[in-house]
């Protein structure tokens, strides 16, 4: 859907199909709201907006508040949000929408999210296996060595598990900024305790270099062969 690259999975076809129509359908009152507000796209710390704008947008400006962060920085996860919602409005047992690498999930059975990295240095690729006691969640990551996203960190890769994914992909946005300085563990040590700030937020892991940081309650970590 124009700049937004959405992967679904599900044990039901017509929950896939509600969640198609949900996210397309509060897309466009997205890009609707923009066309008006302009500003919303642009800033880099919360807004304010009015009990009659659309629900996408009340999503992405509580999340921003929550983090401190701009209101873009929710927009995928908050997309994922509502498409699981629709889904589980259609009684799904598996639910996952991913939207540019932030998830939103809910199974009755485990299933295995991976945690990408742009850290090539580390020994193997991980996942964090979720469990039904864990959802309904969200997981997102940040990244200050991607080019299509904007960090004022240093950090490889911050994944930032959340009750629900526009809190997480806000909040890495966050803690990421956060992971600055030359010291690197010190870094690592400054965006744990930026994690432990932002209400909702379960839990963090940080990789920077050769080095990594955990806060919080993740779900079971798991190696991925």
């Amino acid at each position: 859907m124009k700049e937004s690259k959405i992967h679904i999975k599900s044990d039901s076809k017509e929950a896939i199909k509600a969640a198609v129509k949900e996210i397309r359908r509060h897309r466009e009152r997205l890009v609707e709201f923009i066309k008006d507000h302009p500003y919303f796209r642009y800033k880099l710390k919360p807004v304010a907006t009015d009990t009659k704008a659309p629900r996408i947008i009340k999503l992405m400006t509580a999340a921003s508040r929550a983090a401190n962060v701009g209101p873009m920085a929710s927009v995928a996860g908050a997309l994922a949000d509502l498409g699981l919602e629709a889904m589980l409005r259609e009684k799904a047992r598996i639910a996952i929408v991913e939207d540019g690498g932030e998830i939103a999930a809910f199974t009755e059975k485990p299933i295995v999210v991976s945690v990408f990295s742009s850290n090539l240095t580390l020994p193997s690729k991980i996942g964090f296996l979720l469990e039904r006691k864990d959802c309904p969640v969200g997981v997102a990551t940040s990244s200050s060595k991607t080019d299509h996203t904007l960090s004022f960190g240093k950090a490889d890769s911050v994944t930032v598990v959340a009750a629900n994914a526009s809190l997480a992909d806000a909040a890495a946005t966050a803690i990421c900024n956060s992971v600055v300085g030359e010291d690197i563990e010190e870094s690592i040590r400054r965006g744990l305790d930026r994690a432990k700030t932002i209400e909702g937020v379960r839990g963090v892991l940080i990789v920077r270099e050769d080095r990594s940081g955990l806060w919080g309650e993740l779900p079971k970590i798991v190696k991925i062969s």
